[in-house]
């Protein structure tokens, strides 16, 4: 029996190849990379049932050219020649609009509360595992009555789709946090949403498969594949030809490339963001969002990781210190006891979120063909979704009812 091929080494990947091995399916796993460092390594670990409202939304053009003047912005698309950016601009500029929000509403909320629940499962079922998994939701903290007015709004649309959402006076955001002053307006709290350290979730994750015989090809270039009848039976490689029994493309921000050599089009970009870790002193309790930075704040102990910005920079994996510096000066700007120290720029961690142009995932066959799926395309949102993607990809690989309707995730749907 030949195995199933996943492209793809990044938490998507390994989630997939997770429940694919529970079902007692051959895996083998390809990456471009060494899989010590990506981008499910260094993000802010966030479990996000309330991020229902997709990036591409009303609003997102004007905010995204206002930010474009600022270089500490958290939003940049640096301006370039670039058909496959022009591309997906349009694309993304014809999906913010509020129909297209509200199709994908249900998509994002069910797939997130199905991942919630099967992360739950998963500390069950691997207490061994040290995630510094944490059920303390998510805190939306806000300084300005314009970003109060949004957030407030959101609260109620997220109660209208059933999730829980609380409005904070500063009195309420001080009592969560006891050990500093917090400057702000108010905050939104989502007592649902939860966060963990996805490095360790990785590595645990990892090593997990490894001994449960799932084979790692690391620093593996796909050159193409071997195709006939609407299948593919070979991933061709710079280190040889793999037989595959089935194909699943959870590349990530270069996704995009792998579904242009089977001939279809995937619009993706890379959209590039950072973190960087810091001591957490005076001790920040709740894992909160900077609203108007757009900054995450994920505490572990007595550790923080701070990260944000959506750079849409293709494959460009070079620092912008700039961007760096606007979240770093976030920190005070909300946190001002905190003892902020700018990182060396040896200690940033970034990473090529993928993004899709309508804020959707990309989850089910690819068309045109019988025997490749495609997992890709969660934004920042991988960790968050990681678990649901791959118990559907496995779901679907083994011929049985997927646990969530599919449609608004259509792989095609752009070609």
């Amino acid at each position: 029996m030949k195995p199933t091929i996943i492209i793809g080494g990044g938490i998507v990947g390994l989630f997939t190849a997770y429940f694919l091995q529970q079902e007692g399916i051959e895996v083998k796993v390809i990456d471009r990379t060494d899989l010590k460092d990506n981008c499910s390594t260094g993000n802010a670990g966030m479990i996000v049932p309330s991020h229902i409202i997709p990036l591409a939304a009303p609003g997102m053009i004007a905010k995204g050219i206002s930010w474009m003047f600022s270089s500490k912005s958290p939003f940049y698309i640096h301006p370039r020649f670039d058909y496959k950016l022009l591309q997906w601009s349009l694309l993304f500029f014809k999906s913010a609009n509020q129909k297209q929000v509200e199709k994908a509403i249900p998509y994002l909320k069910n797939i997130s509360l199905l991942s919630k629940s099967l992360y739950l499962a998963f500390r069950e079922n691997h207490p061994e595992a040290a995630l510094a998994f944490q059920e303390k939701g998510l805190m939306m903290v806000y300084q300005t009555e314009a970003v109060e007015k949004e957030e407030i709004e959101f609260a109620h649309v997220a109660r209208m789709h059933g999730l829980a959402a609380e409005i904070l006076s500063p009195a309420d955001i001080q009592k969560i946090e006891p050990n500093l002053e917090v400057k702000a307006r108010g905050a939104v709290l989502f007592p649902g949403d939860a966060h963990l350290d996805p490095g360790a979730l990785y590595s645990f994750l990892k090593t997990y498969l490894e001994e449960k015989g799932v084979e790692f090809l690391i620093e593996t270039q796909v050159l193409g594949f071997e195709k006939s009848s609407g299948k593919v039976e070979a991933v061709l490689t710079d280190k040889g030809k793999i037989e595959a029994e089935k194909v699943l493309l959870c590349g990530g921000s270069w996704s995009g490339e792998l579904a242009k050599k089977l001939g279809f089009y995937l619009p993706m970009m890379g959209g590039k963001g950072y973190s960087f870790i810091q001591k957490n002193q005076p001790e920040i309790k709740q894992a909160s969002i900077l609203t108007e930075m757009k900054v995450a704040v994920s505490p572990y102990g007595n550790k923080i990781r701070f990260g944000g910005t959506m750079e849409i920079a293709g494959s460009n994996q070079k620092i912008n210190m700039k961007r760096v510096q606007g979240i770093f000066e976030s920190i005070n700007r909300y946190y001002p006891d905190f003892q902020a120290q700018f990182p060396k720029e040896t200690d940033i961690w970034k990473g090529l979120r993928p993004c899709s142009p309508d804020g959707l995932p990309y989850i089910g066959y690819a068309p045109g063909y019988s025997n490749v799926l495609v997992g890709s395309g969660h934004s920042m949102m991988g960790i968050s979704m990681a678990p649901a993607t791959g118990r559907l990809l496995t779901e679907l690989h083994q011929q049985k009812e997927p646990t969530m309707e599919l449609g608004g995730f259509e792989v095609g749907r752009f070609n």
